[in-house]
C-alpha cells in the first residue's frame, strides 16, 4: 500500500502515556509510545494480548474512561482548518498545520471523532445496539456527521449527542425524527460499499440477523460514515474464520486505496500485519519495543520479542519443524510489580547483565547495529541515553527509522554477561522471603 513517506505526518504520537488508577494499584497500560502515520499509509501495532495495543488506540481518540487517564504525551494531528481555528485561543497547541489534541478542549477532540478519526472496535456484536436495526444505527452516525459539518466546531459537540430524550422524541413525535432521509439513503449506500448484498433489505435487519463477517462489514460502514482521514481498526478480524478474515482485509485495502485513508491496524496476528501494513510497531508491556518498515522488522528483527513472535509462525515452505513459542507470560502492568529494567528480560533467551537496567531506544541500521556510540561507551562517559533516538525525536515526517528498545541493537549477545538460568525465579523467591 502506498504511504506518504517524506511528507508531514497525518498523525504524530510522542511520548503517549496512559495509566489506570485502580484499587489494586496503578496500571502502566501505555508507556511513552512514539510513532507517526502518513497519508494513505497503514501502520500496524502488533503484540500479545495485554501489551497495551487497544488502550493505545483508545488514547488516540480520547476514549479512555475512568479509572484510566492519559497522563503525558502529545498527539499531533495535521488539520490546517483546525490549526487556524486554534491558533489564537490555544497557540501552544499549534505547530504549522498540526494540532496537539492533548492541549485543546475536550469538545474539540470529540468533534474530530467520526469526521476526522474513526474506529472499528473489536467485537461488533457488543458494539451494535441489539434493539435498533443496523441501517438505523449507521444512519444515525451519518446524521451526526452531517449536522456537525454544518455547525461551528465550538457548538458541534452539542449537535452530536443523540441521547435518550432525543430517541424518545423521535419515536413518539413523527415530526421530530432525528435521522433524515438523506442519511438513511447514505447508510444503504455505505452498506453496499462494504460489500453487503441487497443493502436496502439488510438495512432493515437487526444485528442478530447478521453473520459475524457481515456485522464486521457493517461496523466498517459505520466507521466510514464521516469519511475520516484516519481509521483505527482494533482487531478487525477477531473471531472470524480465515476466509472471512481475508475478505475483511481485502475490503479495508480496497477502501484505503479508494478513499486515501490512513489506517492504524491493531492486531496480534503477524500474518495480518505482513499482508496489509507499510510500517509497524511491536508492542510489549505498554511499550513499542521495535519500530520500522515491514521489511526492516520482518527481515532484520533486533528485539528478541520480535524474533519470538516471528518464530511462532508456521513455515509453509518447511512445516516439519516444531514451533518455538515464547516462554512465560506478559508481565503484570501494576506499577509496584514492574521493575525498572527491560520488561522482557525474564522471558528473553539472550538476557544479559545490562538488561537489568532500562534500555534506551536505539536507531538501527540495515545490519542490526545501532548508529552512533554504544551503550558501554555512553556509560563510560556518563551520557544519558534513556531517551535517545526515539522515533518521536526524529524530524517530524521521518518514517524510515528502524529502532529497537534493546541493548542487542547496540552490541552482540555475550555469553559471559548472560544472566544465569532461573535468575528471575530466584529473585522472586528472595522478594517473597523478605
Amino acid at each position: 500500500m502506498a504511504n506518504g513517506e517524506g511528507s508531514e505526518p497525518l498523525l504524530d504520537v510522542r511520548d503517549l502515556t496512559t495509566r489506570f488508577f485502580t484499587e489494586e494499584g496503578q496500571v502502566n497500560a501505555v508507556e511513552s509510545v512514539d510513532f507517526t502515520v502518513h497519508d494513505g499509509e497503514v501502520f500496524g501495532v502488533v503484540g500479545e494480548s495485554g501489551s497495551g495495543k487497544s488502550v493505545t488506540a483508545l488514547s488516540l481518540i480520547d476514549l479512555v474512561e475512568p479509572p484510566g487517564e492519559i497522563v503525558a504525551g502529545e498527539v499531533w494531528y495535521r488539520d490546517a482548518d483546525l490549526a487556524s481555528e486554534m491558533a489564537d485561543s490555544h497557540p501552544e497547541a499549534v505547530d504549522g498545520d498540526a494540532v496537539d489534541l492533548q492541549r485543546v478542549p475536550p469538545e474539540v477532540r470529540r468533534s474530530l471523532r467520526g469526521s476526522s478519526m474513526s474506529m472499528i472496535f473489536q467485537d461488533p456484536m457488543s458494539s451494535f445496539n441489539p434493539s435498533i436495526t443496523v441501517g438505523e444505527q449507521i444512519a444515525e452516525a451519518v446524521e451526526v456527521q452531517r449536522r456537525a459539518s454544518a455547525t461551528p466546531r465550538s457548538t458541534r459537540s452539542r449537535t452530536q449527542g443523540f441521547g435518550l430524550g432525543s430517541m424518545l422524541a423521535s419515536t413518539i413525535v413523527p415530526t421530530r425524527d432525528y435521522v433524515g432521509d438523506e442519511s438513511h439513503d447514505r447508510a444503504i449506500e455505505l452498506l453496499g460499499q462494504v460489500g453487503i448484498p441487497d443493502p436496502e433489505a439488510r438495512a432493515e435487519e437487526y444485528p442478530h440477523q447478521y453473520s459475524g463477517g457481515m456485522l464486521q462489514r457493517a461496523m466498517v460502514a459505520q466507521a466510514l460514515a464521516g469519511e475520516p482521514d484516519l481509521l483505527i481498526a482494533d482487531e478487525p478480524t477477531t473471531a472470524l474464520d480465515v476466509t472471512i478474515e481475508a475478505q475483511i482485509l481485502n475490503l479495508l485495502a480496497d477502501l484505503q486505496e479508494e478513499l486515501g485513508m490512513a489506517i492504524v491496524l491493531i492486531t496480534h496476528d503477524l500474518g495480518v500485519i505482513a499482508r496489509t501494513c507499510d510500517r509497524l510497531g511491536v508492542m510489549y508491556a505498554g511499550e513499542i519495543v521495535e519500530h520500522g518498515s515491514l521489511d526492516d522488522v520482518f527481515d532484520s528483527p533486533v528485539h528478541p520479542y520480535t524474533e519470538g513472535l516471528l518464530g511462532s509462525i508456521p513455515d509453509l515452505d518447511d512445516p516439519a519443524p516444531r514451533l518455538d513459542p515464547i516462554e512465560g507470560n506478559v508481565p503484570s502492568l501494576l506499577a509496584e510489580e514492574m521493575d525498572d529494567r527491560c520488561y522482557f528480560a525474564d522471558r528473553c533467551p539472550k538476557a544479559m547483565d545490562e538488561c537489568l537496567d532500562k534500555p534506551p531506544t536505539f536507531a538501527v541500521d540495515g545490519d542490526g547495529v545501532a548508529e552512533g556510540a554504544n551503550a558501554a561507551e555512553a556509560d563510560a562517559t556518563g551520557a544519558d541515553t534513556a531517551g535517545s533516538n526515539r522515533p518521536g525525536d526524529a524530524p517530524r515526517g521521518d518514517a524510515t527509522t528502524h529502532t529497537a528498545k534493546c541493548y542487542l541493537a547496540d552490541h552482540a549477545f555475550d555469553e559471559a554477561r548472560a544472566l544465569p538460568e532461573g535468575y528471575f525465579d530466584e529473585s522472586a523467591e528472595g522478594e517473597t522471603d523478605r
